[in-house]
């Protein structure tokens, strides 16, 4: 990542503060290409309140917003209208194969198939386009939606507050390493998930064995 690129978004985002966050969130969610990471324009954004150059609760908040906003009018593009871009615009856009694969992973992994895909750089919004044609309930996308937009663009937002003056030097970290950085946080939230769920499975079992065992018990005293 070279200098200019940092440059660009110090530029873009002093000048036009709130507006530019959202902007390029907003359309980066929407698949729209932008040759401006959101990592670094949140993580920049982020720094300019640690400094007083921006509010930092109104900088989270738009952040998140237009993640939220952005992805969710994706999500309706592909919820309405899936027939249509898969037989027009899948020609000469590469959908089909990532969609299958996030599809199936999805199907696999339920809701949290689409939070953990919304952590994933990259397959961001390919999540939101999959469970557009899935159909998924609008009530089972927009909670893991808020969810992932609140610890991504939000954190992204907390982080550059905390280095403040030093976000360049961490941004070109983040932005060569993000990939491990990813896997990381990914790897943990999967391993406190499957902790969860086998909890929740010993916890069944528990309750069965204990009705079984109440069941199967004639000794009770006579009325």
């Amino acid at each position: 990542m070279d200098g200019g690129l940092l440059g660009l978004v110090s530029d873009y985002v002093s000048n036009y503060g709130y507006l530019a966050v959202f902007a390029l969130v907003f359309l980066q969610e929407l698949g729209v290409p932008n040759p401006v990471p959101n990592e670094l324009v949140l993580i920049f954004a982020g720094a300019l309140t640690s400094i007083g150059g921006l509010s930092f609760w109104l900088t989270f908040l738009t952040a998140v917003s237009a993640d939220i906003i952005g992805t969710t009018i994706l999500f309706s593009a592909f919820y309405f209208f899936e027939h249509y871009i898969m037989e027009k615009i899948s020609k000469w856009l590469p959908l089909n194969k990532k969609l299958e694969k996030i599809k199936a992973t999805i199907l696999k992994r339920g809701r949290w198939g689409i939070f953990l895909g919304r952590l994933m750089p990259y397959l961001r919004g390919y999540v939101s386009a999959a469970a557009g044609v899935l159909n998924l309930p609008y009530r089972v996308f927009l909670p893991m939606v808020i969810i992932s937009a609140v610890l991504w663009s939000g954190g992204y937002v907390v982080l550059g507050h905390f280095l403040g003056t030093q976000w360049e030097t961490v941004a070109e970290v983040v932005e060569q390493y993000k990939w491990s950085f990813v896997a990381v946080v990914v790897s943990i939230l999967a391993l406190w998930f499957y902790w969860r769920s086998r909890q929740r499975r010993k916890n069944v079992v528990k309750l069965e064995n204990e009705k079984s065992d109440i069941g199967g018990n004639n000794n009770f005293p006579k009325v």
